[in-house]
């Protein structure tokens, strides 16, 4: 029955140690930026960690082998549940030692989980156990807690619980593993009585802060963006935080603003406007991403547009500018109109799987700030587009910065090129963002700026519009490579512009 019980805290030991080296991943690059840096430096930490554990566990004496697995268990238990709200309130508050204190936590997590697995060996060694079978057995174990957790983490526990609970639940089985090994175990061990006490404290401790969860993701939201926070939810795409002050509100996907109310008019007046004053005949419009409707407002402003499909992959974004009164009115209801159909699915698959075809496309994703979303500015997603076309249609993309990210931009504009697209680079000051890019492109057409607009405007007008399509000497075009999905070179040319502008 004890060596059944080992080898059952293995599994449970493996599944807490990948779920602290997902959430420590996962963490850094939702504060830091989707990164392959990010989790390859946090999986090498790790690893070389459990080496230093793993070395160290020799110096445990054989009569304190199972008191100094239990201590450990607790210990991991306290550092790997508290490790993603640590993380969280020291970068929404005091972001400068982030970096060190990830760093920090990620080893001494690792040198505690390499310890774990030895010491489990030896435990069974001395109960008589045959080498071949102890091997088997707790590498088995070892590998399937991994693969179990493997499977939940993206798929039910990020999304549902979200990094800060899903840590406190971890913590709380390491803990639970600690309390049984002492029941279990409780004539060989020293010290009993601390012992349980410590870990009824510890799981307590776990349980309390398992419980606030919200209150601490609300209080850490609050030093991380300032204003008051009327609506949040964690999807499995993303995080979105609606916040309030005033008359101002602004829309964060993973901590990144998307947009103010304050003037996100001028934004997606320069989005759609220069593409569909251009072409009075069109009747069919597909927007890529904007799930905020605000794209969406603007086109169904023309009383030619006959049907607007808006291809956005999170449901809960689409349906949170629907049925929220307050964000409903940014959009005008553009979501109940009848000329409108909402898919929410991966634009990449999409395009695959439909045939239709379109007079314009307005695509407004995200900054390629990660490979996911990388992949919907590269040469085949391009090249999809252009599928869908007519062929003196008009797309235009959303683009970052020309003057703060001028390596991306401009590697932007490349791929369109790369499939065969005549691109219009041009631009508008957004004072949420500064100075923000867009490139237009069509497989055909020749285009010519608009020099009047049919609808009344806030921002644009005949000079405007000539001042948008004109580069200062600051903004000249740079010769960049296209963006490849192999490569995926837009992503590092977007991380390096925005560090080295970013204080």
């Amino acid at each position: 029955m004890n060596k059944k019980i080992l080898i059952l805290s293995v599994f449970v030991v493996a599944s807490c140690g990948l779920a602290y080296e997902l959430i420590a991943g996962a963490m850094s690059s939702y504060l830091l930026g989707d990164s392959i840096l990010q989790f390859s430096t946090i999986i090498g930490c790790y690893l070389f960690a459990m080496g230093v554990g793993a070395h160290f566990s020799k110096y445990v004496k054989d009569d304190d082998v199972l008191s100094r697995f239990v201590d450990i268990e607790l210990a991991v238990g306290l550092i790997g549940g508290l490790s993603a709200a640590i993380l969280f309130m020291t970068f929404s508050w005091m972001a400068a030692p982030f970096r060190t204190l990830l760093y920090v936590m990620v080893f001494l997590i690792g040198a505690l989980v390499g310890m774990e697995v030895p010491l489990v060996m030896r435990a069974l060694n001395t109960r008589q156990t045959e080498f071949s079978e102890l091997v088997s057995r707790v590498l088995t174990f070892d590998y399937l807690g991994a693969l179990a957790v493997s499977l939940l983490f993206p798929l039910v526990l990020s999304p549902y619980l979200g990094l800060v609970r899903t840590g406190f639940l971890f913590g709380m089985l390491n803990v639970a593993v600690g309390l049984w090994s002492i029941y279990v175990f409780r004539a060989e061990l020293k010290n009993l009585t601390g012992r349980f006490l410590r870990a009824c404290a510890v799981l307590l401790l776990l349980v309390t802060g398992f419980a606030m969860s919200d209150r601490m993701v609300e209080w850490g939201e609050h030093g991380l963006f300032g204003d008051q926070i009327v609506y949040s939810t964690t999807t499995p795409y993303q995080r979105l935080v609606i916040t309030r002050w005033k008359d101002d509100t602004r829309l964060y996907i993973n901590g990144n603003l998307q947009f103010s109310s304050r003037d996100e008019y001028r934004y997606h007046e320069a989005l759609v406007h220069p593409v569909l004053e251009a072409l009075p005949w069109a009747r069919r419009v597909l927007v890529l991403g904007g799930g905020d409707g605000l794209a969406l407002r603007e086109i169904l402003r023309y009383p030619q547009i006959e049907h607007v499909t808006v291809v956005d992959l999170d449901p809960a974004m689409t349906a949170a500018f629907t049925t929220r009164p307050e964000l409903a009115k940014l959009n005008n209801n553009s979501f109940s109109d009848k000329r409108v159909t909402v898919v929410n699915a991966d634009a990449a698959v999409w395009l695959r799987n439909n045939g239709d075809m379109f007079d314009a496309a307005i695509v407004d994703f995200p900054d390629p700030s990660s490979f996911a979303l990388g992949k919907l500015y590269s040469v085949p997603f391009y090249d999809l587009v252009k599928k869908h076309l007519a062929a003196k249609g008009l797309m235009v993309v959303q683009s970052t910065s020309p003057f703060f990210a001028p390596h991306a931009y401009w590697t932007i504009n490349s791929t369109l090129r790369e499939v065969g697209m005549r691109t219009w680079p041009y631009h508008a000051y957004v004072p949420s963002f500064g100075e923000w890019g867009f490139i237009l492109a069509s497989p055909q057409l020749d285009y010519t700026p608009p020099t009047t607009y049919r609808l009344p405007m806030r921002y644009l007008n005949a000079d405007t519009t000539r001042e948008m399509f004109i580069f200062p000497p600051d903004m000249q075009p740079l010769p960049m490579a296209p963006n490849r999905l192999n490569t995926q070179s837009l992503v590092h040319e977007f991380e390096q512009d925005w560090n080295r502008v970013i204080r």
